[in-house]
C-alpha cells in the first residue's frame, strides 16, 4: 500500500495486519513503551474542513511515533486557487515525508496521490472516510468480534462514512444492511462493490428491517458540513431514521451502537443511546489515534518492523 485514499486500497489481510499493528502500538503506549520509529519524519496535514478527532489524532499520532506535523488550512495555502492541487503535492513532496488531507472533493486526494512522490492519506473526502472505518472495525476486532458472524446495520444517510464502513465490513466478511430514505442511498458503484465483496447487502427504506437482529447499529449526522442549506429538507426526510431505544430494541440484546462523531444529539441519535451501555463511540474515537498511527507507520516507516 503506497497511499491510503480509499477502503479499496486494503485487502482483508492487510486490514487485519493494520489491526494487529494498531493493537501493538496501543498496548505499547499504554504500557509506557516510548519508541520513536519515525524520528525526524514530518507529516503535512491539509485541512479544508475543520475537525476535532481527525486533527488531534493525526497530530498526536505522528508525535507519538517520534515525528512532527505541519498543519495547513486549505485557505491558507490556497489549495486549488492560489496554487493547483498538483503543484501543492509536488512542492510538499520535496519537504515532508507524507500528506494527510481532509478535503471537500475526493478528486483532490486522488490527484495528490497521483502526483506526489510521498504517501498520501485520505483524512476525509466527500466520497470516503477510510481512516474512520479502519478505526471502527479495529474497535470491533479488539473486542473479539467475528466479522463472518456479524451483521452491521447502517441507519441514516448513505454518505462518505457509510461508503467506507460498508465496504470494509463486506471486505472483512460481515453482512451489511443500510436503511436510508429514498434518494439518500449509498453510491450505486459502492453498492455494487459491497455486493461483490460480501456475503450479503440489504438496502432498505425501513430502519426496523435493517436493525432487526443486527449485531452493530451505526449512524452519522443527517446534515454534514456544507449541507446546512438542506437542513429542513433533510430533517423531514430522516425523521424516522433516528437511532433511539425503540430501534435498538430490534437489534440483538447486546448489539453495539456506533457513531463517528460529532453527534447531533436528538436528531440522528438520542442521548440515552449515545451515552448508554451499548455505545462504543468513545472507543471508536480513541482508536482513531491508534489505527491512524498504524497507517502512518505502514506508509512512512515500512510497517511493524519499525514498531
Amino acid at each position: 500500500m503506497r497511499h491510503f485514499i480509499t477502503t479499496a486500497d486494503l485487502t482483508r489481510e492487510s486490514a487485519l495486519g493494520l489491526f494487529r499493528l494498531a493493537a501493538d502500538l496501543k498496548q505499547g503506549w499504554k504500557a509506557g513503551k516510548r519508541t520513536v520509529p519515525l524520528a525526524a519524519r514530518t507529516l503535512a496535514l491539509i485541512f479544508e474542513k475543520p475537525s476535532l478527532r481527525t486533527r488531534v489524532t493525526f497530530e498526536v499520532g505522528i508525535v507519538q511515533l517520534g515525528g512532527r506535523a505541519v498543519y495547513l488550512q486549505g485557505s491558507e495555502i490556497g489549495l486549488g486557487t492560489r496554487e493547483s492541487v498538483p503543484d501543492v503535492a509536488r512542492n510538499l513532496s520535496r519537504w515532508v515525508d507524507g500528506i494527510a488531507a481532509r478535503v471537500h472533493a475526493h478528486a483532490t486526494v486522488e490527484t495528490m496521490a497521483r502526483v506526489a512522490t510521498i504517501p498520501v492519506i485520505n483524512a476525509l473526502s466527500d466520497f470516503e472516510h477510510p481512516c474512520q472505518a479502519l478505526a471502527d472495525f479495529f474497535t470491533l476486532w479488539e473486542r473479539g468480534v467475528d466479522f463472518t458472524r456479524t451483521t452491521v446495520a447502517w441507519i441514516g444517510d448513505g454518505n462518505n462514512v457509510c461508503h467506507s464502513v460498508i465496504l470494509l465490513g463486506a471486505m472483512l466478511g460481515a453482512k451489511v444492511r443500510v436503511a436510508c430514505p429514498p434518494g439518500f442511498e449509498p453510491d450505486p458503484a459502492v453498492q455494487a462493490e459491497v455486493s461483490r465483496l460480501g456475503p450479503s447487502l440489504l438496502v432498505t427504506e425501513d430502519p426496523r428491517e435493517a436493525a432487526t437482529g443486527a449485531d452493530v447499529l451505526y449512524t452519522d449526522v443527517w446534515i454534514s458540513m456544507g449541507q446546512e442549506a438542506e437542513r429542513e429538507r433533510r430533517l423531514e426526510a430522516f425523521g424516522r431514521y433516528q437511532v433511539n431505544e425503540t430501534i435498538v430494541g430490534f437489534a440483538r440484546p447486546n448489539a453495539l451502537v456506533m457513531h463517528c462523531l460529532p453527534a447531533h444529539r436528538g436528531e440522528e441519535v438520542t442521548d440515552a443511546v449515545l451515552d448508554g451501555p451499548q455505545s462504543i463511540v468513545l472507543d471508536q474515537a480513541e482508536n482513531r489515534l491508534h489505527a491512524q498511527k498504524a497507517v502512518i507507520l505502514q506508509l512512512l516507516g515500512g510497517g511493524a518492523d519499525d514498531a
